[in-house]
């Protein structure tokens, strides 16, 4: 998240971080199915009407990096170096997310995080459609680097096969070796239809 200028913009980040961090911990502790809104809005001393202020609903509290998230893979296209293609922008920063991941897998609450998600019908259903917008948002991105038309199917496959080949990348035992050979085939079948980007 970029770090906040002003006073109240620091107010507005510390209180979304306190109901995140409330949340988690409820969900962890409780499970995520025995824990309301407003159990986690007086954990975190805030009023309902200011969680949904910072959070469209409790699952987005679990996922509070989002915005975060989709901001930095369109910004990896949109902000890329002269001369270096979309796929190679987005194999860089992948492969920075997971080093930022394996920092975070250090943290004895990561496995019960990544277990919540995985064992709430709720949660993986957000996740998922998560990931869609971040499709859409990236198939645009892409699009508009290279000129493509709206809808256009090779930047909404590379949009695709990258987000998908992030799930493989971070299994995989040597994740960089892993990201070298997916992102080898993607850039070869993209600089195939568009050798401009």
């Amino acid at each position: 998240m970029t770090e906040p200028t002003g006073r109240r913009e620091r107010k507005k980040a510390q209180t979304r971080q306190s109901l995140a961090d409330a949340a988690l911990e409820l969900f962890l502790d409780r499970g995520y199915d025995q824990v309301g809104v407003k159990d986690v809005a007086d954990a975190a001393d805030v009023s309902v009407t200011t969680l949904f202020k910072h959070f469209s609903g409790k699952e987005a509290l679990v996922f509070d990096q989002d915005d975060d998230l989709e901001a930095a893979l369109v910004a990896a296209v949109r902000d890329r170096t002269p001369g270096r293609s979309i796929p190679q922008a987005l194999r860089e920063h992948i492969l920075l997310k997971q080093s930022q991941l394996a920092v975070h897998a250090e943290d004895p609450r990561f496995a019960d995080f990544t277990r919540l998600v995985e064992e709430t019908p709720a949660l993986r259903d957000y996740a998922h459609r998560m990931w869609t917008r971040h499709e859409a948002a990236l198939t645009r991105a892409v699009a508009e680097a290279v000129g493509a038309p709206e809808g256009d199917v090779s930047c909404a496959a590379l949009a695709r096969f990258a987000l998908e080949a992030r799930s493989l990348i971070l299994r995989h035992s040597e994740p960089r070796r892993a990201a070298d050979e997916v992102f080898a085939l993607l850039e070869h079948g993209w600089a195939a239809s568009h050798p401009e980007g």
